[in-house]
């Protein structure tokens, strides 16, 4: 029986409206996420607007895998939601993101300030090479132990094949995901959790 491992969707949308519409386009934005909360599976909605007085808008929605967004985007609600806004918004651009560029995405929503909007930011790289480095390094090291006394007789390069081949998976879907929810405060330069208000 196969298991198939849950792995979170991040959709990024450029939009265009009106800059006079602005008020609009933050209420029409605000009751898709209300909307988008009440479905299993939601990981949480931002938005930015590209600059003060911009037509362009960027939104982004997590679901906690491909079936819970398909089950989102293809639900009437949806469908009402974005008719309800036709000939006032233009969409431009939809991309999805899993995998390695959407670890460090926070699944948070993000309030508009539409005199001086700010775009949420990813962690320096360093903290993410730390981050990673935290994961890799006892994971590899287990797996190197465990392979030395198993498989002592295989040729190093089928060794290194076959540790790559099951740590790889490992790493994408159970340990970096773990490791990066822990280190969310961290990354993103917020309090320790353990410091209180």
């Amino acid at each position: 029986m196969s298991m198939t491992l849950a792995v979170p969707v991040t959709v990024a949308i450029a939009r265009r409206v009106d800059p006079g519409r602005s008020s609009e386009m933050v209420a029409w934005m605000r009751a898709g996420t209300a909307l988008a909360e009440a479905f299993p599976g939601f990981l949480g909605a931002g938005w930015v607007q590209s600059g003060p007085g911009s037509p362009e808008w960027h939104m982004l929605y997590r679901f906690a895998d491909a079936e819970t967004l398909r089950r989102w985007e293809e639900s009437p609600q949806r469908h009402w939601w974005l008719s309800s806004a036709q000939g006032i918004v233009e969409h431009t651009r939809v991309e999805r993101r899993t995998g390695i560029e959407g670890w460090f995405d926070p699944p948070s929503e993000h309030s508009v300030d539409l005199v001086a909007p700010v775009a949420p930011t990813s962690p320096p790289r360093w903290k993410q090479a730390v981050t990673i480095w935290l994961a890799f390094f006892p994971l590899s090291l287990s797996a190197t132990l465990l392979t030395s006394h198993f498989l002592d007789a295989v040729p190093l390069a089928a060794r290194v094949l076959l540790m790559t081949l099951c740590l790889t998976p490992l790493m994408t879907y159970l340990v970096l995901p773990r490791i990066t929810r822990a280190l969310h405060w961290w990354l993103h330069g917020q309090r320790a959790p353990w410091r209180g208000l």
